[in-house]
């Protein structure tokens, strides 16, 4: 037995990180294309005449089949009943179509007036297109998230969790450092396409890593349920969701990134708006919290694997969000010295929750019922990712617009972004609270958030 386990393909550190880095690389296409469009907001204003409104409606659509359509918790039913090998190809290729669709609605429809359901074509169709990215995104998300706690249980779970959000967000920093450029000098369209080549890498490389993977199964049988007690059942989401400790994370969740994701949707515009950035520096300073992620999270994974106060972690990380989105809610700081500050301190906050709060987790619930707890945090968390963009969107157009500017030629609105502002230090209190509760959770049900996960 002990000679079957010291054979285990994930006992050697060169091939379980391999397989690591080969899913990172599809989750660094999948943040590309998530983030590309963002900087992108004035110019989808003025060559094809969408309203903050409009493009408020294309970002949350990113969730809106998420929601509506509960496409996340099917997708963690089917990675629980199917695997993690036939998930992941799966929503690799939902990527690669939500995206073709995107290009092919701003390349043959853009800034067309024709209506299709209350919205411009090229609106509504990209959208749709984005929907269905999004959809694949987050159960690519989720399916990566059980690979990591499959591949590295008891070993370097928050550090390898840590890692693949950091290599993710390269995706993110390249998207908004050079989209802008890009669509400069190569038209609007080219940064997306550019995506879409990415993620066909992508689904190459989840096809690589499938045989890993079912080396790693034919050799303990992993995936394989051995017994009827270890087979998912659909009680097994009763059980999820009747966990106090699901509520609180998942609470966690969609405020935290709330704060976070939608806020760098606008942050281009705020910071040329409001800051006097260049615009094509500004992309570059909205994806500094990538870049921050990109170094600091796989450094707080190592620490909490080691030292553990995960949860003490989130609330840190939700304090440090109420003062940078309070700070950018002032009206009278306009430095952009300070504008790229907060940017940094909000990576650091972008670094510190997410590698405390996944492998917490892998900490609360069982590895057979992790693929559907995944997928109703993210589901909850899409919720969010759907109705804020949007809220914000209706909020600028309706009281913010202040006068207008030109940008590339173009006349565009000028918005006073100290509402939306608001709006995000509001919900980043509410992240602070339901992190104490979740701290105070912990020390009553004993899910050990406080604890190392590596033990000696």
């Amino acid at each position: 037995m002990s000679e079957a386990i010291q054979r285990k393909l994930n006992d050697s550190p060169v091939i379980r990180w391999a397989a690591l880095f080969i899913v990172a690389f599809t989750m660094m296409a999948a943040y590309y294309v998530n983030d590309v469009m963002a900087p992108l907001k004035s110019m989808l204003e003025g060559q094809l005449h969408w309203t903050s409104g409009e493009f408020g409606t294309y970002t949350g659509a990113y969730s809106f089949l998420n929601v509506f359509l509960l496409m996340l918790i099917w997708g963690g039913l089917i990675l629980d009943r199917f695997g993690i090998r036939f998930t992941g190809i799966l929503a690799t290729l939902l990527m690669v179509g939500g995206t073709v669709t995107e290009y092919i609605a701003i390349t043959r429809f853009g800034g067309t007036q024709t209506m299709i359901f209350g919205f411009k074509q090229d609106v509504f169709l990209a959208s749709a297109g984005y929907s269905v990215f999004g959809v694949g995104a987050e159960v690519a998300g989720i399916t990566v998230s059980k690979i990591i706690a499959k591949w590295f249980a008891g070993k370097e779970l928050a550090l390898a969790m840590g890692v693949q959000v950091a290599l993710a967000r390269i995706g993110s920093q390249a998207a908004y450092a050079i989209a802008i450029p890009v669509a400069k000098s190569a038209g609007l369209p080219m940064p997306l396409f550019i995506g879409a080549c990415l993620l066909v890498g992508g689904f190459l490389a989840f096809v690589v890593f499938a045989f890993f993977d079912k080396k790693l199964d034919s050799q303990v049988k992993i995936a394989q349920p051995t017994s009827e007690e270890d087979k998912f059942s659909f009680k097994d989401v009763v059980a999820v969701v009747s966990n106090p400790g699901f509520w609180l994370i998942a609470l966690l969740c969609v405020l935290f990134y709330s704060c976070v994701f939608p806020f760098q949707k606008f942050a281009t515009e705020l910071m040329t708006t409001k800051y006097g950035v260049s615009d094509n520096l500004a992309g570059t300073i909205a994806g500094l919290p990538a870049l921050g992620a990109l170094l600091l999270t796989p450094v707080f994974g190592g620490v909490i694997d080691r030292k553990g106060h995960a949860a003490s972690i989130m609330i840190l990380g939700s304090a440090m969000l109420i003062f940078v989105h309070c700070m950018y809610a002032l009206p009278f700081i306009h430095e952009a010295w300070i504008a790229i500050g907060l940017m940094i301190i909000l990576g650091v906050a972008f670094s510190l929750v997410p590698s405390a709060m996944w492998p917490s987790v892998a900490k609360i619930f069982p590895v057979k019922q992790l693929g559907t707890a995944f997928s109703l945090i993210f589901f909850i968390q899409n919720i969010g990712l759907w109705g804020i963009p949007a809220l914000i969107g209706h909020v600028l157009d309706k009281y913010c617009v202040v006068g207008t500017h030109v940008v590339e030629g173009l006349t565009v609105n000028e918005y006073n972004y100290t509402l939306p502002m608001c709006i995000f230090t509001f919900i980043a209190v509410l992240s602070l609270i339901v992190g104490c509760l979740l701290k105070a959770a912990d020390r009553k049900y004993g899910y050990h958030l406080e604890e190392p996960n590596i033990k000696k």
